[in-house]
């Protein structure tokens, strides 16, 4: 029975995702076909209307909305985004110009995937691992100088702006110090910078929420009988009232995640990092439709599956979610 529910959960939830995904991605779909003429940006105003004609052609621009959108949709199902109109083309287009060197645009975006989730996951592993304990020690010490030293500092993480922060820890400790690289990717010491940029937000808001809901739940008439019976607060605090108090954390967690995600972009460019954020940039620079699709469609994969595995920690958290 527990099984049945779980996969009917889990099935519900998956196709939920799985038609956000496609609403998302048709609504980039849309935009992208407003921002310009591609085959003009590729060939540069020096080119005939014959010569943009016939990139159009070659590029499927031609074709009714409703195809392209029908090629579209295949591409996401079958992971063929299509090919890139510009990155990485090393010769000018000219007039009946073959394209030798055009790559597909996913398998150029899947290159950048592991930047990008190593970063995140370091940034969110971080946070929690700072948060969670700041937090539950405010709300074991509700008023006392150090719940206030956090609740400060949580307040200032959530309050400042991340690049501006960034371009900080770039002026401390990398030019001024000389500490740490300004940017670069493959060693331990380029992803301290950009993760901490990142961090400052989650370890705020995660620390709050952990705090406010560890207070709720000491509270309650349970934890005053463990600790009447000489219970420590620390085990009480782990083991007992973290697990009862979990579920907005829970949810705090997967939030900032997706605010990882999405943060990332700008964060990668300010240090150079090789990700898809970085990549996203490169290709709404030169209007570089297919690219942007392709990478815009990872990162709208990652905030899903991200909202997806919340969802089944919710449902593993609290069986109630599995019967609604």
């Amino acid at each position: 029975m527990f099984g049945a529910i779980t996969g009917g959960y889990f099935l519900r939830r998956l196709v939920a995702s799985i038609v956000t995904l496609v609403v998302v991605m048709s609504l980039v779909f849309l935009a992208d076909r407003q921002i310009g003429d591609p085959a003009r940006m590729v060939l540069g105003t020096a080119a005939t209307e014959e010569d943009v004609l016939q990139l159009r052609e070659r590029m499927g621009l031609e074709d009714p909305l409703w195809v392209q959108y029908q090629r579209f949709l295949v591409g996401m199902a079958t992971g063929d985004m299509g090919d890139t109109f510009r990155y990485g083309i090393s010769k000018p287009l000219t007039h009946g110009a073959e394209l030798p060197d055009s790559r597909k645009t996913l398998p150029i975006a899947m290159e950048r995937l592991p930047a990008t989730l190593f970063l995140g996951g370091t940034t969110i592993l971080f946070s929690i691992l700072v948060a969670l304990p700041l937090g539950i020690y405010a709300a074991v010490r509700p008023r006392s100088i150090g719940d206030r030293v956090v609740n400060v500092l949580s307040l200032a993480g959530v309050s400042i702006v991340e690049y501006w922060f960034a371009l900080i820890l770039i002026l401390v400790f990398a030019v001024n110090l000389g500490w740490l690289p300004t940017s670069g990717y493959g060693t331990a010491a380029n992803v301290i910078l950009p993760a901490l940029a990142l961090s400052l937000r989650p370890i705020g808001r995660i620390t709050q929420i952990a705090r406010s809901s560890m207070l709720d739940e000491l509270a309650k008439p349970y934890v005053t009988a463990a600790r009447g019976r000489g219970i420590p607060v620390s085990r009480i605090s782990w083991i007992h009232a973290l697990r009862n108090a979990a579920i907005p954390i829970v949810t705090t967690i997967g939030d900032e995640t997706v605010n990882v995600v999405t943060g990332v972009i700008i964060i990668e460019v300010i240090f150079g990092w090789p990700g898809i954020g970085a990549l996203t940039v490169d290709a709404l620079a030169i209007r570089d439709v297919p690219l942007v699709e392709a990478t815009i469609f990872l990162l709208v994969l990652i905030v899903l599956t991200v909202n997806l595995v919340v969802d089944l920690i919710y449902a593993a958290l609290n069986p109630r979610v599995r019967l609604g």
